[in-house]
């Protein structure tokens, strides 16, 4: 069924998306799981492949909240013309990236789950071509007891998801993308809290497999299981070597042939559990330049 021809009111296009990758799609915050407002067309029917599970939670657990951001037109005005042209250079697009420059409008909040990294009580959203900052407004106002951060990453051509540029691996810990560091005044509510931000291990593999659409830095879209356990894409060795040296138990799992389908391993993953209670892990708000 996901690839019919979506059709809405406002625009239609060819097909669904690979249906592929549930990070993108829901948000676990407390005891809600909620579907995203995604910014691609392909994905607007997409929160329907995890329906049923959603419908099984509900069923299952009386505290548990199934919700779903408004969705978004995607009108004609919700995007640049021409944003995507060939003719532009790299060059050009790291500075559309450095200068907050996406081929989202503000017309609408649209966000992908993939761009919200949750660290107890503050939420970090990636702007980028994904997600826009109308979006972290709705968030503001949705979660009011929860701080909502905007970062950017100027290294990025195409800044589609933040788990493979910044991914904290445990309180204190977070490793980035060196192609795409966090910008030095982006650093200060992390360097005021004693969190270290380490340059993620280089990927093992010079080009992504066939078919895929992904950047080779998916050796870094790895799942945290606990302040203490990784899973790693088998083949990346040398992200697994950097995980054991900074005091991970590494393990391994095969996914590099599913990357065409949409991701890795964070990626083809989402949370629908936890232990414990929420901790705030950024008491000193003092000077943050990126919150909301």
């Amino acid at each position: 069924q996901w690839n019919q021809e979506i059709k809405t009111p406002d625009f239609r296009t060819e097909s669904g998306m690979t249906q592929m990758p549930p990070r993108d799609i829901l948000l676990t915050i407390g005891n809600e799981i909620m579907s995203s407002a995604n910014a691609f067309r392909c994905r607007y029917f997409e929160y329907l492949a995890y329906w049923p599970l959603m419908n099984e939670y509900f069923e299952a657990d009386p505290e548990f909240k199934w919700s779903q951001a408004p969705r978004p037109r995607l009108t004609d005005k919700s995007f640049k013309h021409n944003y995507y042209d060939e003719k532009i250079s790299l060059e050009e697009r790291l500075v559309r990236t450095a200068n907050k420059d996406f081929v989202t409008t503000e017309v609408e909040p649209m966000w992908d789950a993939a761009d919200v990294m949750r660290m107890g009580k503050d939420l970090f959203i990636q702007h980028g071509l994904t997600t826009n900052r109308k979006a972290m407004e709705w968030f503001k106002r949705y979660y009011p007891d929860l701080r909502v951060h905007s970062l950017n990453f100027p290294g990025d051509p195409y800044p589609i998801h933040i788990d493979a540029t910044f991914v904290p691996l445990r309180p204190g810990l977070i490793i980035n993308n060196p192609h795409r560091p966090l910008p030095v005044e982006q650093r200060e509510i992390f360097e005021a809290n004693d969190w270290q931000i380490v340059e993620a291990a280089k990927p093992a593999h010079d080009n992504p497999p066939p078919l895929c659409y992904s950047s080779v830095w998916l050796s870094m879209n790895c799942l945290v299981v606990d302040h203490k356990t990784v899973i790693v894409e088998e083949s990346e060795v040398y992200q697994a070597e950097q995980m054991d040296k900074l005091g991970m138990n590494v393990i391994p799992v095969p996914l590099r042939d599913a990357y065409a389908f949409g991701g890795g391993l964070h990626c083809a993953t989402a949370d629908v559990y936890r232990e414990g209670g929420c901790e705030d892990y950024f008491p000193n708000q003092a000077g943050d330049t990126t919150r909301v």
